[in-house]
């Protein structure tokens, strides 16, 4: 009863969030003849260690609330936290619980732009706890090779670039580094992994290490395919 609960609180607190960000108005000026320049945005500087996301880091996970807190996010990342095979949602189950902690501050934080995503990790319906919860949580749910992979066209290649390119961060077998928040690539689907990697690449998603993007600025969208495929295969 007490997991019901917490799931049902969980689930009207983030109704509330969207609710809220669907109402909000933008109010006319009195007068404004001349609209004043948007102020630039501050340079960004990956992985600071600053605010809620060192909160989170610093804070004791619990599995057990994890699991609870996690129950709301099904509907979108699926049970047992795989994701869907038309990468439209990552597999999170057995990623590292410090690039979760992360990439969920990031996006509160607006550094990683992810409209759908931010409703459930606003800060009005998780706290720091909650996030440091959710990603030990996550962290150890077993990944099983059953992701989504792609045609298998210019694997050879694509293992070169990868041996050459990405070991260095994401490990041999795509294992990542969690204490250097690189994250784990194996076992995630093809189609998520092409999808980022092109945003990356153009510029579209802001919170990336600039180590990837030299790494992907020059890379065809067909060498991104493969390299992605290739990815999901480890």
């Amino acid at each position: 009863m007490m997991r019901a609960l917490s799931a049902a609180r969980l689930r009207r607190r983030a109704a509330t969030v969207g609710l809220a960000l669907g109402l909000a108005l933008v109010l006319p000026g009195c007068s404004a003849p001349t609209p004043a320049a948007a102020p630039e945005e501050p340079e960004y500087t990956w992985n600071q260690m600053q605010g809620e996301k060192l909160i989170a880091l610093r804070a004791h996970g619990d599995v057990t609330r994890g699991a609870i807190a996690f129950e709301v996010c099904q509907g979108c990342h699926r049970a047992g936290a795989l994701g869907r095979l038309d990468g439209s949602y990552p597999r999170l189950a057995g990623q590292h619980d410090t690039v979760l902690i992360k990439q969920l501050t990031d996006v509160r934080a607006g550094r990683r732009v992810n409209p759908r995503m931010l409703p459930f990790a606003d800060r009005h319906v998780l706290s720091p706890q909650d996030i440091a919860d959710v990603a030990l949580y996550l962290s150890k749910l077993p990944s099983p090779p059953d992701n989504g992979r792609g045609p298998g066209v210019g694997l050879d290649a694509a293992a070169r670039t990868y041996q050459d390119k990405c070991t260095r961060c994401h490990g041999d077998k795509g294992e990542g580094d969690a204490s250097l928040f690189y994250p784990r690539v194996s076992h995630q689907h093809y189609r998520y992994l092409l999808r980022e990697m092109v945003e990356i690449r153009d510029g579209v998603r802001r919170n990336a290490n600039p180590r990837m993007v030299e790494v992907v600025k020059p890379l065809t969208d067909a060498e991104l395919d493969a390299l992605a495929d290739y990815m999901s295969r480890l």
